[in-house]
């Protein structure tokens, strides 16, 4: 494979398979897709908001004059990737029916409020340093009119597009986008490449399956959900960082320590360099939930607050 830069903009992956790409990968910085064939194109996931969103599509121009978006396919129900949904009119949108269900619980309009509550001087600051680039206003919802559980099987254009539902892993319903004849997957946010990963679901242990789903196709090409195109090679990474991750947290539960001691005690190590550690603290709280029946996952609200307070141990400075 060619090398892709991680710059903003479309670029051929594959013949006629598209990486649309939004650098740096870290909050709502999410990648999309295209796959076009004879007169129709698939749009794999749109991004966070209106504005992104049309920029993509504006930059897709070239080939979806002559192949229009017949079919968008969302590859999980958080917002970067599919709240750009009502852009692309007229075409079906296709998810697992996992994800259809997460996304009517999941509405812009509670982004658009989180921004606008006083959630303490950290989570404040956390919130306009990760979604106030966003404009969450106005957006209105547009589910999957076409739902699956399993497999699917996409014919567009003459083109086959395998539909792979993998979760539950980072949300309830994720699924990856795989183009046969282009050796090229589509891995939705299974993949983060430079970021730290976020288990909104899990349990790792379907994060990994997820991760060998893809190694088993063995694609030439794969599109992340946040981050540079990548091969195979650069699954690995992630799969230590989500084992290590497991047997941190699950020791601390085991020792009687809260989900929030034990996120601010680990010691990130290796992947201290990576986008978005405070992260740990949404990935410990998930794995606790796995390992100590009863636990109660963290509330939105102290969920922004502890992640401004992970920001400023660490000092990571305003983006």
């Amino acid at each position: 494979m060619s090398a892709i830069p991680f710059a903003r903009g479309l670029y051929e992956v594959a013949d006629q398979v598209y990486a649309y790409l939004q650098p740096d990968g870290s909050w709502g910085y999410s990648n999309a897709g295209l796959v076009s064939g004879d007169g129709e194109s698939v749009l794999v996931d749109t991004l966070f908001d209106l504005h992104l969103t049309a920029a993509m599509l504006d930059a897709m121009r070239p080939v979806t004059g002559s192949a229009p978006i017949s079919t968008v396919v969302n590859t999980h129900a958080n917002g970067d990737h599919c709240f750009g949904n009502a852009l692309v009119e007229g075409a079906r949108v296709v998810s697992s029916a996992a994800t259809a269900a997460e996304m009517a619980d999941l509405p812009a309009s509670a982004l658009h409020a989180l921004k606008e509550l006083d959630l303490g001087a950290e989570g404040n600051r956390f919130v306009e340093q990760a979604f106030g680039a966003f404009d969450f206003a106005g957006i209105a919802m547009v589910p999957p009119t076409d739902t699956f559980g399993g497999t699917h099987t996409l014919v567009v254009g003459g083109r086959t597009v395998e539909l792979l539902e993998v979760g539950p892993a980072h949300t309830a319903g994720d699924v990856i986008v795989h183009v046969p004849d282009a050796a090229t997957v589509f891995t939705g946010d299974i993949l983060f490449i430079g970021s730290t990963p976020i288990i909104w679901a899990g349990p790792v242990s379907s994060w990994l399956r997820a991760c060998a789903s893809i190694r088993a196709l063995n694609p030439s090409v794969i599109v992340p959900g946040h981050g540079p195109v990548v091969e195979v090679a650069a699954i690995e990474p992630l799969e230590r960082y989500l084992s290590w991750l497991h047997a941190e947290a699950s020791t601390r539960a085991a020792a009687g320590m809260s989900a929030l001691e034990a996120a601010f005690d680990i010691k990130l190590g290796d992947y201290a360099g990576w986008l978005d550690p405070e992260r740990i603290v949404i990935n410990t709280d998930a794995v606790y939930a796995e390992v100590r029946p009863g636990h109660q996952r963290l509330d939105a609200v102290t969920m922004m607050r502890e992640l401004g307070r992970y920001r400023d141990r660490v000092g990571i400075p305003p983006r």
